[in-house]
């Protein structure tokens, strides 16, 4: 269902997609004053049927072994949210991140440790875990990004795996054995946050992937998305041209840690729990897959990838651990038929770079 809304929601970022379903909604009477109006329908839409998604879990879409609503918060909305960050990274600016997860850790262990020791709930805590995870993306920002490609990638794996085993290993962390009693969220008026009733922290977590793809789309449109792609196609040429590169790559490498540090604050908070070993490289191979599955820079396409990520193997977990064999084929399957993602960018922006590269 969330993939399918993605691909609907696709149809919104393509005006001549939009221009053909006028014409066809014309040619049987049905009068639309402007593309405006439509798209305003469809998000709607899009967004109503989502919200639908945990009152779905008795039909085809349950899964067997896990809570359904559980699984729609984590992994799959969690990961839909922390996929849309490394795109900003990954496909927007064109920089392998493989340690990923470390700003997730950050976000997490901020709200466990604040909401233990000092009272303060989900929300209070919240800016605490996107600042201390943007701090962190500046301080490794800085003295990395000047490297590139398989280089940055080594460095940001390196940072990923720093950050597992300064948790593991340190006392205010409690080590392997990890913190427990984290609180959940307040209540939202009379909507209360409920451990076996999660359609609450869904809708949270919907929210804040609405706003991260709002801020995304409005950025991509400006500067700082010009600069991101000026910078994906060729930085060499965007340094010439006048564009001061590290400074829109540290850009790029802030705000996805910032919605690293955000799912990390609402993983711990719906988890209650969380150790080290919650945050390994798989994570960030993971969400790697996600952004390269769904089709790299294409908002859309990343939630599509997210969604099959996260759900796939927990709706096939009754197969027990022949369901990472089964789910390896169907990616290796998927990637060679769609080596470009499931929804890959827009043809032409891709005509536009072999035009470029050809002259």
């Amino acid at each position: 269902m969330i993939a399918f809304v993605a691909i609907l929601s696709a149809i919104i970022a393509d005006e001549t997609i939009l221009s053909e379903v006028i014409a066809f909604a014309t040619s049987f009477g049905v009068v639309i004053a402007s593309s405006a109006i439509l798209v305003v329908v469809i998000a709607l839409v899009a967004i109503f049927l989502v919200g639908l998604l945990p009152f779905a879990g008795n039909g085809i879409l349950a899964t067997p072994i896990s809570a359904y609503d559980a699984v729609l918060v984590y992994p799959v909305a969690i990961f839909i949210l922390m996929a849309l960050g490394l795109n900003i990274v990954v496909g927007k600016s064109g920089m392998l991140d493989l340690g990923y997860v470390a700003f997730f850790a950050i976000g997490a262990y901020t709200m466990a440790l604040m909401g233990t020791l000092t009272g303060l709930n989900t929300w209070e805590i919240m800016p605490f875990g996107i600042a201390f995870a943007m701090i962190a993306g500046v301080l490794l920002g800085l003295p990395t990004l000047r490297v590139r490609g398989d280089y940055l990638a080594i460095v940001t794996l390196g940072f990923g795996e720093i950050v597992r085993l300064v948790v593991l290993n340190s006392t205010w962390s409690k080590g392997p054995n990890g913190i427990a009693n984290i609180p959940m969220p307040p209540n939202i008026g009379p909507l209360e946050f409920d451990l076996f009733n999660q359609k609450l922290f869904f809708w949270v977590v919907l929210i804040m992937i609405l706003l991260t793809i709002w801020m995304i789309r409005r950025l991509s449109v400006r500067r700082p998305g010009r600069a991101w792609e000026a910078i994906r196609q060729d930085e060499d040429a965007a340094e010439l041209m006048g564009i001061p590169t590290l400074k829109y790559k540290i850009w790029s490498f802030t705000l996805g840690a910032a919605i690293g540090g955000a799912a990390g604050v609402l993983y711990a908070s719906k988890n209650l729990y969380i150790a080290p070993e919650m945050f390994t490289l798989n994570v960030s191979v993971l969400i790697l897959a996600c952004v390269v599955l769904g089709g790299i820079g294409n908002i859309w396409g990343v939630v599509v990838g997210a969604t099959i990520i996260g759900y796939l193997p927990e709706r096939i977990r009754f197969i027990s651990d022949a369901r990472l064999l089964v789910f390896g084929i169907v990616l290796v399957i998927v990637m060679n038929f769609r080596p470009d993602g499931l929804l890959p960018r827009k043809k032409r922006e891709k005509a536009i770079v072999k035009k470029g590269v050809n002259k």
